[in-house]
């Protein structure tokens, strides 16, 4: 029996029990976590914004230790440093036939399934696929990649969602140029790593908003130049920052319609939105149809960085290691399984960047 934190319904509480995991069969691994990052995407399912099988544990975002591994796993073995990664490529869809693997239409086929019970023998989900809210955790070999060298290991569990996510939204989705100005809305966890990414892309002015002024020194140490607490008028700030143009990249970290429309207006003539951010079906984004013709800006949607994890991970392993990328920066706060119903709280209240559980 290991601890775990249990989603029972959407909705509900989470429940920190022991669940009883099986062995890993063939093509399987048992993995020990070291560490797992709350992200709002866990929030967003909890509380029914993406839909998930429940009960579940879930938990996306985490590194740790293989202790076992099924027949026919040969990428790693046990005593390895691993990655989770919650979306992998069938390599055979559509999507991943274009090398769109971000895209793939399987990647999410294992979050169905039965892969572990509670000590009453509820039969428990995989929240997205890995379940790492939980001290170990079974997982489809797919799901896993080596942790590249010279990123420690506790740290490495960011890779798994925040960075891929905000690294890839500026050099995959919005593919800032150097000496572009880029305007961040939302300084949590993604936030903080697509202020980096703007860094590392050499962007000129960097522009962060958020709703909490408490968030500037954060947002200033990741990279930005300037910062603003959200308001009616942001979009005029920003063109005021940027030679009353705007900024050539908006990236919208927040998943609002109002920030979404902001990222938009804040953009000149020309430039590029990119919305990371996860919505629910209730924020509707207007635009008119002149104001599209007119101001001939690109508006995209962006999923996990538009990232292939197995590529992008040495890459940014090689920026840690070089010291462009702070890991440890994007976390203000380190806490154990019975802190995520609080760490979720704290995301609501719109403080703080990334909680990390550490194991």
């Amino acid at each position: 029996m290991v601890r775990a934190a249990v989603l029972p319904a959407i909705g509900a509480p989470l429940e920190i029990t022991g669940i009883e995991l099986p062995e890993p069969g063939p093509g399987q691994v048992r993995i020990r976590l070291a560490a797992a990052g709350v992200c709002h995407s866990d929030l967003s399912l909890s509380n029914g914004t993406m839909r998930v099988p429940v009960p579940a544990v879930l938990g996306h975002e985490g590194a740790g230790t293989v202790l076992a591994v099924g027949e026919g796993v040969t990428h790693v073995a046990p005593g390895d440093g691993v990655v989770l990664n919650w979306a992998p490529s069938c390599g055979s869809c559509h999507a991943c036939s274009l090398g769109e693997v971000w895209l793939c239409a399987d990647a999410l086929t294992g979050a169905g399934s039965v892969y572990a019970v509670t000590e009453d023998g509820t039969e428990l989900h995989p929240g997205l696929n890995v379940a790492a809210f939980a001290e170990e955790t079974v997982v489809a070999a797919n799901c896993v990649l080596p942790v590249p060298d010279g990123v420690p290991l506790t740290d490495a569990a960011l890779l798994g969602c925040a960075v891929l996510t905000g690294y890839g939204a500026v050099h995959h989705s919005a593919r800032v140029r150097e000496g572009e100005s880029v305007v961040v809305f939302g300084v949590g966890g993604v936030g903080l790593a697509t202020l980096q990414a703007a860094r590392i892309a050499g962007a000129g002015t960097i522009v962060a908003v958020d709703v909490s002024p408490e968030k500037e020194e954060l947002a200033r140490r990741a990279g930005a130049t300037e910062y603003l607490v959200a308001s009616d008028t942001t979009a005029k700030q920003v063109r005021g920052l940027t030679g009353g143009h705007g900024a050539d990249v908006a990236i919208e970290c927040v998943g609002r319609a109002a920030t979404i429309r902001a990222a938009w207006d804040s953009t000149r003539r020309g430039g590029r939105t990119t919305v990371v951010g996860i919505g629910g079906k209730d924020q509707q984004v207007t635009f008119n149809a002149l104001e599209i013709f007119h101001w001939g800006r690109t508006l995209s949607g962006c999923v996990y960085g538009n990232s292939d994890p197995s590529a992008d991970l040495p890459v940014l392993a090689a920026h840690v290691r070089a010291g462009r990328l702070d890991l440890g920066a994007l976390v203000t706060e380190r806490i154990a399984l019975d802190g995520i119903p609080a760490a979720f709280d704290n995301m609501l209240a719109g403080k703080g960047g990334r909680a990390l559980v550490v194991f």
